[in-house]
């Protein structure tokens, strides 16, 4: 008998698996992704069955269903090798990977298989559930998918962890998935600038619960450290490397933590050492770009005239390290933004201004991305295109964006500091302390707002925008 496409698609749509969880092609770089999950394949042995589960996705979605079945076949194997009293619970997500690629490649007698072989499983785990039979290992996996697909997630991915946790509140996994979840959740609204609960605790406990997980000791010693408790940071990151010498995961968290820290030759050191382990690692590369521009900072800072050649010598790093990993992360919008500003350091300004469209548009940028662009693409009309009024035009752009993030401060204080410099040397006009009124207007600062109103008004009597502006306020006072 044949069995028609539109009877599996509803039954395919009550599996739990990658491809019920909306997660979406387009947020991610399936490469780079690739690439990522074989690291971890290779360095994390233990969630092995989670990594080919994924993987079979990841080249479903690049086009290779053949390469995507054979990923489950190793999921299948790993299954039956660790847990053998445990087949029916742990390897419900990869028979519905299995049914859903079978279904794309029109193979659908081999889809309604593996569908009722998850039917029958889930009779057998409970005798109530046909299909949706809520298992913490499931949800659980679905958390650490969503990780894996980026910032979009991190909320998902949370909300994973914590119903995983609600049936077993000791598993060290999902506490480890939580405390992650929860990290990277607040540096990412650290970055825009809101509080939120913070992800300490959550980390301690995941490290109280596997002490060998010298993974989650490196976040929680940058947890530490960001608390300006940077001795008691110190102690875990010197613990992990002990644990694990030679795990890169391990050594590119220590080395921002010694970055940070201000011990950049050591982070150098650090980084250099993890790179003869995993040469093509972008975070490897962009972290030690960032470290050599950090270098160069210092330099400058240091010296009133820094040797010639020390600077160029720097910048050729920077620049080495930086162009590898934006060739390895295409979608990187840190990695792209820090390159852009090191071509402009070594005043390659084509390619600075190339690599800075390129950074404007990454498709998966977030508010504060965009405040950040404004900032440093101002920077670079100002500083090297000598451009004040393209610079203006740029920080004024990030400023209008109203949601609150480090990168609109950025470009609030350099506007105000280039308007007032350009004030004091006399030449400002009408549009100078409008554009001053706007951004005292949007900062809060209503009386400053009205002043300079008040003088662009003076100097162009008849502009309707600086009137009606200073109408508003002065009802609103």
């Amino acid at each position: 008998s044949t069995i028609s496409k539109n009877s599996l698609k509803s039954s395919l749509l009550q599996l739990e698996c990658h491809f019920t969880w909306s997660l979406l092609k387009q947020d991610v770089d399936l490469n780079h992704l690739e690439e990522t999950i074989g690291d971890q394949i290779e360095f994390f042995t233990d969630s092995n069955i989670i990594n080919y589960n994924l993987l079979a996705y990841v080249y479903h979605l690049k086009g290779s269903n053949e390469e995507a079945l054979r990923n489950l076949q190793k999921a299948e194997e790993e299954v039956k090798k660790n847990h053998p009293d445990e087949i029916d619970r742990r390897i419900l997500v990869t028979w519905g990977n299995y049914a859903w690629i079978y279904y794309h490649m029109k193979r659908y007698e081999e889809a309604q298989t593996y569908i009722s072989k998850v039917e029958n499983s889930c009779k057998k785990l409970s005798s109530t559930a046909q299909w949706k039979i809520q298992l913490p290992e499931i949800v659980a996996e679905q958390g650490w998918a969503l990780l894996k697909f980026g910032a979009k997630y991190y909320k998902r991915a949370k909300e994973c962890f914590e119903t995983a946790l609600g049936s077993e509140p000791d598993n060290p996994r999902f506490n480890a998935g939580y405390a992650i979840a929860m990290y990277r959740l607040e540096d990412f609204s650290h970055r825009q600038c809101e509080d939120i609960s913070p992800s300490l605790e959550p980390l301690k406990r995941a490290v109280e619960l596997d002490p060998k997980d010298t993974f989650l000791m490196a976040l929680l010693a940058l947890k530490l450290q960001d608390l300006k408790r940077v001795h008691e940071g110190e102690r875990y990151i010197e613990e992990a490397m002990q644990i694990t010498p030679d795990l890169p995961y391990v050594q590119r968290y220590a080395a921002k933590f010694y970055r940070r820290k201000g011990e950049v030759d050591k982070a150098i050191e650090i980084l250099k050492k993890a790179l003869a382990v995993s040469p093509k690692s972008d975070f490897l590369h962009h972290q030690l770009g960032v470290c050599y521009r950090v270098k160069l900072t210092q330099l400058k800072n240091s010296t009133r005239h820094p040797p010639k050649t020390q600077v160029e010598e720097l910048i050729r790093l920077a620049i080495f390290h930086l162009e590898i990993a934006n060739d390895q992360k295409t979608n990187s919008f840190s990695a792209c933004k820090d390159l852009a500003n090191a071509y402009a350091e070594g005043k390659r300004y084509k390619e600075a201004e190339e690599t800075f469209q390129k950074a404007s548009q990454i498709n998966i940028l977030f508010y504060d991305d965009k405040q950040e662009f404004c900032y440093y693409y101002g920077n670079f009309q100002l500083f090297h295109m000598k451009s004040e009024s393209e610079a203006i035009r740029y920080y004024l752009e990030g400023l209008k964006i109203e949601k609150e993030s480090y990168g609109r401060n950025k470009c609030r204080n350099a506007l105000k500091k280039l308007l007032k410099q350009r004030i004091q040397r006399g030449l400002a006009d009408a549009t100078d302390f409008g554009t001053l009124g706007l951004v005292h207007n949007l900062s809060y600062e209503k009386h400053e707002a009205i002043a300079c109103y008040e003088k662009a008004i003076a100097l162009c009597p008849d502009n309707e925008e600086y009137l009606s502006a200073l109408c508003e306020l002065r009802l609103s006072i």
